[in-house]
């Protein structure tokens, strides 16, 4: 039969009783639980500090060890970076610096051009100032002689006709028409100074080619030279035909390359098709000087015109014209 009673609650003071040891024996097995619980849960937290420490240096050593790996690839992606940049720089500089390389180039050829350049003056037929400049093609110890344009001296291949200048460094000295050709705009004056530096002619047969930069040169100038740049739009026997800028006081003056040799003798006259040309310039060969103006070491401009660009003109001109007509 089942005791269905109701029973009383156990007191605080009951649970106390069963909980708490009556005897020495009991508090010692009790504190003994105590310790190696205590002792235990040590453990457990030792071996999950040690766990971590472990997880931690294993990182450590991780990030110590790829770190020089990643420097290096960090520097060079930062210098592949530079690199890129500055290309990107350089790409977006080059029209400035085009700009500041034919500066410099202009500021070259008048530096060495401007030697052998000579600023020629004289009257025309009708008594008004007639321009063009002239370059040394030949000295010696006495004398040099210049090629300009026949049209700014012609008046003075007439008898009388009026005297003609070179002047350099603000200093005019009296000129000899030696000899022309007036079919190509070509003459030859001779002046009394000696020792002066003759320019060279270009040693390329034909000494350019269509779309090439030319530089048309005067002797008058600030620097002791004034220059224009154009560019070559034909070749041909009858002439170069180009672009740079032939004021009157450039006629006569070399046309010359970017390293200062004379390609042609610029002229505003010279129209070898038969009319007068506008903006686009015929220039006169330079070999053709070597027809009937001056002697070049191989002979006339048809026989080994590229060994005698190589050795340049002539230091002797050829005779004066017989007569000089009225």
């Amino acid at each position: 039969m089942v005791d269905t009673a109701p029973r009383a609650p156990v007191s605080a003071h009951a649970w106390g009783e069963r909980l708490i040891p009556r005897t020495v024996m009991g508090m010692a097995v009790l504190i003994l639980a105590f310790a190696i619980g205590s002792a235990f849960s040590g453990v457990v937290f030792y071996a999950y500090y040690e766990f971590r420490k472990d997880s931690t240096d294993k990182k450590v050593s991780q990030l110590v060890n790829g770190f020089d790996k990643r420097y290096q690839t960090a520097l060079q992606t930062i210098d592949a970076t530079g690199t890129n940049a500055k290309a990107d720089i350089q790409k977006e500089l080059e029209p400035l610096k085009k700009i500041r390389a034919e500066g410099e180039t202009l500021d070259a050829l008048v530096k060495q051009v401007a030697p052998s350049l000579w600023f020629v003056h004289t009257l025309d037929e009708n008594g008004q100032p007639s321009v063009g400049s002239g370059f040394v093609v030949a000295s010696d110890a006495n004398q040099t002689f210049l090629l300009t344009s026949y049209t700014t001296v012609r008046a003075a291949t007439r008898s009388p006709g009026p005297q003609v200048f070179a002047n350099k460094g603000g200093q005019d000295v009296r000129a000899v028409v030696w000899t022309w050709q007036d079919d190509k705009d070509l003459a030859l004056l001779q002046i009394p100074r000696g020792n002066q530096p003759k320019l060279k002619f270009a040693a390329v047969n034909p000494p350019v080619k269509t779309g090439d930069r030319v530089f048309a040169m005067s002797g008058l100038g600030a620097a002791g030279a004034a220059i224009t740049e154009g560019f070559v739009a034909d070749v041909s026997s009858a002439g170069i035909q180009n672009d740079a800028a032939v004021g009157p006081s450039f006629q006569g003056g070399p046309l010359v390359n970017s390293d200062g040799e004379v390609l042609a003798v610029a002229s505003r006259s010279y129209a070898p098709l038969g009319f007068r040309p506008d903006a686009v310039w015929f220039s006169v060969p330079i070999r053709t000087a070597c027809d009937r103006v001056v002697h070049c070491p191989s002979g006339d401009a048809a026989s080994s015109a590229g060994d005698r660009s190589q050795q340049g003109p002539a230091t002797t001109a050829p005779p004066p014209p017989a007569t000089v007509k009225p």
